[in-house]
C-alpha cells in the first residue's frame, strides 16, 4: 500500500472547469494541507476529497492517534477507504511533536477545523452533517471538542480508552470563533449528540464518559446490547420539544474489544452515527434522523436544458390519487445547499402527507460566491461562463414536465424558499407570476444587486409573504421603511416599497398580531385580502426551520388559489386585479 501523494490547492479556482453535466461535483479530489488559526497560532490538517464527491456530503473530522504519518495512516487504517466509499469529505488533524494536548487546547483545534471546513474556499460543505472521531489518544480530543460543542456535531465516535473525566470539561464559547456564514453561537446547554465509544477496558474515564453523554442525552438507566456494541443506552421516551424540530435519537452506545481502526470498525460505527443531522430550529440547532428523499418515496428527475443537466426531487404522497388533481408546492434551498438535503431540511413533504399536495424541490444553477473562488456554488440566479442562468425558465420547464405526466391543478401552484432560495421564489412572483397563486420567501425577497435577472415584471403578481428571523444576518437589519412598523436590512428596503407599490396597499391599513414565536404584519388590499405578510420570527438567526412548512401552506398558500380564467381566488372569491 503506497503512501498518498499530497496535492496543492490551486492559486485560482475559478480557472477550473465547471462539468455542466454535474454542477453540484466538487472541482477538487485528492488530499491537500489546509491550516487553521488555534488561539493565536497556526494549526495545519489534511483534507481528503475522494474522486465524484458531491458538495455537502457529510464531513468526518479525525483525531488520529499521536506519533502516526498522517497520509500514511489514513491509507492504513482504511479512513481513506471508507471516505471513498461513503463519498465523503475527510479532514484528518495533525498533532504537534509532543502528541495531543488533552488539557482542552486540542479540542478547541478539532472545533476549528469544524468551522474552517465550511470557508467554501476550494469545496462545499455544510453544517448538518459534521462528525467527530478519535482514535487512540486522539479519542480524548473528539470527546472533549464535542463536549464542548454538543450542539454542532451530528455525531461522535471514538476508539481508545480514555484518560480525561468530561465532567471537568467547561464550556468555551470563545473555542471555535465564527462559521463561514458569521453566526456560529456555542449552546451553553447540552444537547443531545449520538455517542459511539469502542475501548479496550470498561473502567476509569470511559466509563465516566459514557456517564456524562447517557446525562447529556437523558438516557434511560436500562441497559441494553446488540450484536456491535456490548452497552447501549437509549433517551426516555419523552418529547420535550416539538417533534417536527427535534428527535430523541442520540443514544450511548459501547463496544468493548479491539481499538484499532478499521474499515469494518469505522461501517459498523457510521451504520448508527451516520443517521442523525444538526438542523437549524427557531432558537438552536435540533437533532433529526435524515430523510433521504428517494427512501421516503420521492423521485430523482433531471432535464437538459440550456446545455445543463437539471435536476429535481419530486415527492407525490400516496394520498394524492389520479383520479383528481393536486396543488404543487415548489421548495428551493439556499445558496451552497442541495434539493437533496433541502427536502430533508424543510420537511414539506410531511405536510405533503397530511395536506394532501405534490411536492418538487429543485437543484439550483451556480455562481462564483468569492473573487478567485470556485464557480460551482449552488446558488439560484446565478452564472456560469460568463453567462446568466435563466432558473426561471428551469422553474416553467419542470412545472411543464410534472404537469404532463402528473395530475397537477394548475391553479394551485405554489412556490418557497429558504435565504437565496427566498429570493428566487420572490423572483418567480415578480417574473413569472402568472404561473403562481402565491408564494412564500423565508429569509429573502428578490433584489437586483443580488440576481441576474431583468426584464418586465409579471402584470399579474400573486400575493406574497416573506418570513425571517429577528437575528437574521441577511434579512433583519435597522432600516426604517416610512409608514411600516418594523425594520429590514437595507438590502430589502426598496424591494418591500415596491410591493406596496405593486399591490396598491396602504401602510397605515397593516394588521398586526403575535402568535408565538412570530410576530406578524399583514397588509390587505382594498378587498381585505392579504396580498403582502411579514412574519419576524423571535431570536432567530438566517434559517428555516420545519414548522415554517406548516405555517406557509396552512396560514397563507391554502388560501388562494387561480380560476379558470387565470384570477387570484382568495377563500373563494376573486381578488381584484390592482389598476
Amino acid at each position: 500500500m503506497g503512501k498518498m501523494m499530497l496535492k496543492s490547492f490551486p492559486e485560482d479556482m475559478s480557472a477550473l472547469t465547471v462539468d455542466p453535466c454535474d454542477l453540484g461535483r466538487t472541482l477538487i479530489d485528492g488530499c491537500y494541507k489546509q491550516t487553521v488559526e488555534v488561539q493565536g497560532r497556526s494549526r495545519e490538517f489534511f483534507t481528503y476529497i475522494p474522486e465524484g464527491t458531491e458538495s455537502c456530503r457529510p464531513c468526518l473530522v479525525v483525531a488520529p492517534p499521536s506519533g502516526e504519518d498522517g497520509l500514511e495512516y489514513m491509507e492504513r487504517s482504511g479512513l481513506k477507504a471508507f471516505a471513498d466509499e461513503k463519498k465523503m469529505f475527510l479532514f484528518l488533524m495533525i498533532p504537534e511533536d509532543g502528541g495531543w494536548d488533552l488539557s482542552g487546547a486540542d479540542a478547541d483545534f478539532m472545533n476549528a477545523v469544524y468551522v474552517e471546513a465550511q470557508a467554501r474556499d476550494y469545496y462545499v460543505t455544510m453544517q448538518d452533517n459534521f462528525y467527530a472521531c478519535g482514535i487512540g489518544d486522539g479519542a480524548d480530543v473528539a470527546q472533549q471538542a464535542a463536549c464542548r460543542m454538543s450542539s454542532e456535531w451530528s455525531g461522535l465516535m471514538t476508539m481508545g480508552d480514555l484518560k480525561t473525566d468530561l465532567g471537568e470539561i467547561t464550556l468555551n464559547k470563545e473555542a471555535a470563533g465564527m462559521g463561514a456564514n458569521g453566526e456560529l453561537q456555542i449552546a451553553a446547554e447540552r444537547a443531545q449528540l449520538p455517542v459511539w465509544m469502542v475501548v479496550s477496558r470498561w473502567e476509569g474515564a470511559s466509563v465516566s464518559a459514557a456517564s456524562y453523554w447517557r446525562a447529556n442525552n437523558h438516557s434511560g438507566e436500562e441497559v441494553f446490547s446488540t450484536k456491535d456494541a456490548d452497552y447501549v443506552w437509549f433517551p426516555v421516551l419523552l418529547r420535550q420539544n416539538l417533534e417536527m424540530d427535534e428527535e430523541m435519537i442520540a443514544q450511548v452506545r459501547v463496544t468493548v474489544g479491539d481499538t484499532e481502526c478499521s474499515l469494518s470498525r469505522l461501517e459498523q460505527m457510521w451504520s448508527y452515527i451516520g443517521l442523525a443531522r444538526r438542523h437549524r430550529g427557531q432558537e438552536r440547532k435540533n437533532l433529526r434522523y435524515f430523510k433521504d428523499p428517494v427512501l421516503c418515496g420521492a423521485e430523482r428527475k433531471t432535464m437538459e436544458l440550456d446545455g445543463l443537466t437539471r435536476e429535481w426531487y419530486e415527492y407525490v404522497p400516496e394520498c394524492c390519487t389520479p383520479d383528481k388533481t393536486w396543488p404543487v408546492v415548489v421548495v428551493m434551498h439556499g445558496r451552497g445547499g442541495t434539493a437533496e438535503t433541502f427536502f430533508d431540511i424543510s420537511n414539506m413533504y410531511q405536510v405533503a402527507n397530511r395536506r394532501k399536495f405534490i411536492v418538487a424541490c429543485p437543484q439550483a444553477g451556480v455562481y462564483q460566491q468569492k473573487k478567485g473562488g470556485l464557480r460551482n456554488v449552488a446558488s439560484w440566479s446565478g452564472t456560469l461562463n460568463g453567462k446568466p442562468i435563466d432558473d426561471i425558465g428551469f422553474i416553467r420547464a419542470m412545472l411543464e414536465n410534472m404537469e404532463s405526466r402528473l395530475p397537477v391543478d394548475k391553479g394551485r401552484i405554489y412556490a418557497c424558499g429558504q435565504s437565496s432560495g427566498g429570493m428566487m421564489a420572490d423572483t418567480l412572483c415578480e417574473f413569472s407570476g402568472e404561473l403562481f397563486a402565491a408564494t412564500v420567501s423565508w429569509s429573502g425577497l428578490y433584489t437586483p444587486a443580488r440576481s441576474t435577472v431583468r426584464g418586465e415584471r409579471s402584470h399579474d403578481a400573486p400575493p406574497s409573504a416573506m418570513i425571517f428571523g429577528e437575528k437574521d444576518r441577511l434579512t433583519a437589519g435597522s432600516a426604517q421603511i416610512p409608514g411600516v412598523p418594523f425594520t429590514i436590512s437595507e438590502t430589502f428596503k426598496d424591494m418591500i416599497e415596491e410591493k406596496f407599490r405593486r399591490y396598491g396597499l396602504d401602510k397605515s391599513a397593516v394588521q398586526i398580531w403575535k402568535d408565538d414565536p412570530i410576530t406578524w404584519y399583514s397588509y390587505p388590499n382594498s378587498q381585505g385580502v392579504p396580498m403582502f405578510t411579514v412574519g419576524i420570527v423571535d431570536k432567530m438567526v438566517h434559517a428555516n426551520y420545519p414548522e415554517e412548512s406548516w405555517i406557509s401552506y396552512d396560514q397563507f398558500f391554502c388560501n388562494f388559489m387561480r380560476d379558470e380564467d387565470g384570477t387570484v381566488c382568495y377563500r373563494g372569491k376573486r381578488v381584484q386585479k390592482t389598476e
